[in-house]
C-alpha cells in the first residue's frame, strides 16, 4: 500500500513539474514573438560557441549514453543514431550558425489586398507559439529543434529518449545558458527533467500550453503520441523509401544511386528500403547490384524473379514490402512496367520519400507527379531528404502528414498565420 501511495505522490509531483514547464514555456513564446531579428540572431551565434565551448562535456555525456545502450543491447541501429562522432557534432554546431543566416519568417507578409468598402486586408506569419518534440536516440535534435525553434519565434519544450538523457541534457544545459546570457528567457528552450516514461503521457496532456507536438522516432513512438495526444500532432509514420530503377537508364547511376540510398547510412528513415527494377533490365543491373549489397553485408529478401538473378536471396514476404528496416536489410522487387512500380509505392509506401532513376523524361515527370509523397526524386539518392540537405538549416522533423506541413520541416512550417485589417471606421451592414 506505501508502494502505491509513494508512486501516486511521484506521479503528482511529475505532473505539476510538467505543468510548470509548459506554463512558463507559454510565456516564454509571448516574449520570443516580439523579440527582433538582429536579437534572435545572436542567441544563436552565442548556443554555437557554447556548444562549442562545452564539446567535451558533451561528448563524455554521449559517451556515457552510448556505454549504458550497449549494456542494455539497444540494437545497432539506435547505438548508430544515439552516437555524436565529432563529424556529427560539428554537423550540430553548422546547422545553428546556418539557421542563423537564414532570413526570418515571422512579420513576413504573405499577401495584402484591398476590398472594395476600403478595407485593407493582410495575411502576416507568425510563430505557433510552444512546440513539443518528443524524440528517440538523436542527440542532434536537441540543437537542430532548439534552433529552429527559437529563428521562428517559438518556445520548445524537448523530451528525448531515455537513452540519450544524460546527452539532452548537456546540450541542452549550454543551449539554455547561452540564451539567457543572450537576454532571452531561459524557457525559451525547456527538457521535461525525466526519462520516466510517464512524463511523455504527462507532458501530452498539457493542451492548454503547448500548442502543437512533433514526434520523432520509430513506429511505436509515433503511433503512442497520436493515440495519447490531447495536442495536435505532426508526424511521420515511418519512412518506406523505394528507388525504382526504370527500363530506359543509365544503370552505372543506378547502382550508384541505390547503394548511396541503402547503405550510406542504414539507419536513417529517408534510407531506401524497397528497390524496384523493371524487368528490361533487371538480369543485366541485379546480379551486380546484389552483390556489391551483399558485400556491403546487406541481407537481400527478394521476389521470385530476383532470386532466379542471383543466389543468397531470402524470399520476400508480404511483410517485407511494408517495413522499415532501419538496417542494412533490403526488399527488391522486379515490376514489369512504371505502373507497377507506382501503384506497388501507393500500396506499401509510407508517403516519405520515393526516387525513380531514368533517362526518360516522360518517365520522370509522371512519377514527379503521380507518386504521392511528401518528396519525390529524378535521379537522386532519397538520403538527401533532410532540412540542412534542402537548405533549410536543419528540420524539426520529417512529415507525411498533409496538414499543415510536409517533407522536412524548417522555419516556414513552425509559423501559422494571422490575418490583420486596417480600416477608417467600417462598419458591416
Amino acid at each position: 500500500m506505501a508502494t502505491i501511495i509513494n508512486r501516486q505522490s511521484e506521479i503528482e509531483n511529475l505532473k505539476e513539474q510538467i505543468r510548470r514547464v509548459a506554463q512558463e514555456a507559454k510565456q516564454a513564446a509571448r516574449q520570443l514573438a516580439k523579440v527582433s531579428s538582429d536579437q534572435k540572431n545572436a542567441a544563436l551565434r552565442a548556443m554555437a560557441e557554447a556548444l562549442r565551448t562545452e564539446r567535451q562535456a558533451i561528448l563524455r555525456a554521449n559517451a556515457a549514453d552510448v556505454e549504458a545502450a550497449r549494456w542494455d543491447k539497444l540494437i545497432p541501429a539506435l547505438i548508430d543514431r544515439l552516437t555524436l562522432t565529432e563529424a556529427r557534432f560539428n554537423e550540430m554546431v553548422s546547422s545553428i550558425e546556418t539557421v542563423a543566416q537564414l532570413p526570418d519568417p515571422v512579420g513576413e507578409v504573405l499577401r495584402m489586398w484591398r476590398r472594395p468598402n476600403g478595407l485593407l486586408v493582410g495575411k502576416v506569419r507568425v510563430p505557433l507559439g510552444v512546440i513539443g518534440i518528443i524524440y528517440e536516440s538523436r542527440p542532434n535534435v536537441t540543437s537542430d529543434c532548439a534552433a529552429l525553434c527559437l529563428k521562428s519565434g517559438n518556445a520548445v519544450v524537448l523530451r528525448g529518449g531515455q537513452e540519450a538523457f544524460l546527452s539532452n541534457q548537456a546540450i541542452a544545459t549550454a543551449l539554455q545558458e547561452a540564451i539567457g546570457k543572450a537576454g532571452l528567457p531561459l524557457a525559451a528552450i525547456s527538457v521535461i527533467p525525466t526519462p520516466d516514461r510517464l512524463g511523455v503521457d504527462l507532458m501530452l496532456q498539457m493542451d492548454a500550453s503547448i500548442d502543437v507536438i512533433i514526434p520523432r522516432g520509430g513506429e511505436a513512438l509515433i503511433q503512442k503520441v497520436v493515440e495519447s495526444s490531447k495536442i495536435p500532432v505532426i508526424k511521420h509514420a515511418k519512412g518506406v523509401c523505394h528507388v525504382y530503377v526504370d527500363d530506359e537508364v543509365d544503370l552505372a547511376m543506378a547502382e550508384q544511386i541505390a547503394f548511396n540510398a541503402k547503405c550510406q547510412r542504414p539507419a536513417t528513415c529517408n534510407a531506401m528500403e524497397t528497390l524496384l527494377v523493371h524487368q528490361q533490365v533487371a538480369s543485366r543491373f541485379l546480379p551486380s547490384m546484389v552483390k556489391r549489397f551483399q558485400e556491403a553485408g546487406v541481407e537481400i529478401r527478394g521476389c521470385e524473379r530476383t532470386r532466379a538473378l542471383a543466389s543468397g536471396i531470402k524470399a520476400a514476404t508480404e511483410e517485407d514490402w511494408t517495413t522499415e528496416y532501419l538496417d542494412l536489410i533490403l526488399s527488391v522487387k522486379v515490376v514489369d512496367s512504371l505502373d507497377e512500380a507506382m501503384e506497388h509505392i501507393s500500396r506499401y509506401g509510407s508517403a516519405h520519400s520515393d526516387a525513380i532513376v531514368t533517362a526518360n523524361h516522360a518517365h520522370a515527370m509522371r512519377f514527379v507527379q503521380e507518386v504521392d509523397s511528401a518528396c519525390v526524386y529524378v535521379n537522386a539518392s532519397t538520403r538527401f531528404t533532410d532540412g540542412f540537405q534542402f537548405g533549410l538549416g536543419a528540420e524539426i522533423g520529417i512529415s507525411t502528414d498533409k496538414l499543415h506541413a510536409r517533407g522536412p520541416m524548417g522555419l516556414e512550417e513552425l509559423t501559422t498565420y494571422k490575418y490583420i485589417v486596417f480600416g477608417d471606421g467600417q462598419l458591416r451592414t
